[in-house]
């Protein structure tokens, strides 16, 4: 029996992936569960699995090209053939002509011609003819002038960059900047090479990154408010118990802790813990908390559920479980996917404290700072007020104003720094 393969829901929120890498060639006799393509989202990279054993009888699209979910067949199987018919030695082609380039060029490839003005007639491909974002870019790269060049004609602003100019001049009036391009009678500059200069095309997590950060800037009316927090008592109860948890192989850090306030927090200020729809806005019953790790591609955001009903020992698992997966390149779209509020810790070396940009469509995010030792007054037990020397750390809420108004932003701000400062936490 012929069976039919596509890009499998990888989501709630997903609806296409990309083709990035097939694992396995026409021809190929495949077990039940054994990769057979890599996929690509906005969400996560991840590998598709064969629903079934057999023979890989047909590959239907190309690395690169964009598929919607559950609805292409990308290749075809026919279940329990075992005999594998061998694949042909691909014979040496010649390099397609000009004519034939922009039918082999990728999706990316495609768009960045569009965006870059850049004929893909005059594009170098691979030694297949295939032509990648890369190599648009790479041609789209003026060479360093050998004389001073008459000043470069206006840019006309890319797909890209009208679709963000758009976003914020829906109701017609306002006339916004355009991205790269300039605004009204400034102009940026057009990049001339220069020797020593290196071009870094944007990979595909970092387009998607830069776009999201755009949109919430753009979508969001961002406050910024801080707190200073005391850490003496928490920490105290951190170095109290980490040795335990040490042996256990989890580590207890005060990203945990900061975890636990923040999901207690938003259960009693529900305020935060919402999203903004076209004309109303939605308080989710659940507190799911997006926390930023580091992967090879760079900055995930996965989720730990009802990270209220946890405790910090939970919240200990559940992240070292998702940074693990993320380390390894095995986060999935799940994981990624469905939070209600995110806290990011940016490491040993985060700096005093930051605003951080909204992790859309959540209302706010934590930014938690670096911890430092300062001088800080307290009650002594004479009733007199005394300087020691405690951890402190500064915490940064952003949220959006649309529908969060400063007192409940500051009410729920001041809960986490309470809970935090009195450090009453089952460990």
């Amino acid at each position: 029996m012929i069976i039919d393969v596509t890009v499998p829901q990888l989501g709630e929120s997903v609806a296409e992936g990309t083709i990035t890498k097939w694992l396995v060639r026409e021809g190929e006799v495949v077990a039940k569960g054994q990769p057979i393509f890599e996929v690509a989202t906005d969400k996560a990279d991840q590998e598709i699995p064969a629903p079934a054993g057999g023979r890989l009888v047909a590959l239907l699209v190309a690395e690169g090209d964009v598929v919607p979910v559950l609805k292409v067949v990308v290749c075809r199987i026919e279940e329990g053939a075992t005999a594998s018919a061998p694949a042909p030695a691909p014979a040496a082609e010649p390099a397609p002509a000009p004519a034939q380039a922009a039918p082999l060029a990728t999706p990316s490839g495609r768009q960045a011609a569009l965006q870059n003005a850049v004929d893909l007639a005059s594009v170098q491909g691979d030694e297949r003819g295939r032509i990648s974002r890369g190599d648009v870019l790479r041609a789209a790269a003026p060479a360093a002038p050998a004389a001073p060049a008459a000043p470069a004609a206006p840019v006309a602003p890319g797909p890209r960059a009208r679709q963000i100019a758009q976003l914020v001049n829906q109701g017609g009036g306002f006339v916004p900047p355009i991205p790269g391009v300039g605004y009204a009678s400034f102009k940026v500059p057009p990049y001339r090479k220069a020797e020593g200069d290196t071009v870094i095309p944007f990979t595909r997590r970092r387009r998607i990154t830069a776009d999201h950060m755009t949109y919430s800037k753009v979508t969001s009316p961002h406050v910024v408010t801080v707190a200073e927090i005391d850490l003496h008592k928490t920490s105290r109860l951190r170095e109290a118990h980490k040795a335990a948890y040490k042996k256990e192989g989890a580590s207890l850090t005060m990203l945990a802790f900061a975890i636990a306030a923040t999901a207690r927090a938003l259960r009693e200020n529900p305020g935060l813990n919402a999203r903004v729809l076209d004309d109303a806005y939605v308080v989710y019953k659940d507190v799911n908390l997006g926390v930023a790790v580091d992967s090879p591609d760079g900055l995930v955001v996965p989720v730990v559920r009802r990270a209220d009903e946890l405790g910090v020992r939970g919240i200990v698992r559940a992240v070292d479980e998702l940074a693990k997966r993320a380390r390894n390149g095995k986060i999935t779209a799940d994981d990624l996917s469905g939070a209600t509020f995110s806290i990011t810790n940016p490491g040993m070396k985060g700096n005093l404290f930051g605003g951080a940009i909204i992790s859309q469509p959540n209302v706010g995010i934590l930014r938690m700072g670096e911890i430092q030792k300062r001088v800080v007054v307290v009650d002594g037990p004479d009733g007199d007020d005394h300087m020691v020397v405690h951890p402190v750390m500064l915490m940064a809420l952003s949220y959006d104003h649309r529908i969060v108004d400063g007192v409940a932003a500051n009410s729920f701000l001041w809960r986490v720094t309470e809970l935090l400062e009195k450090g009453e936490f089952e460990v």
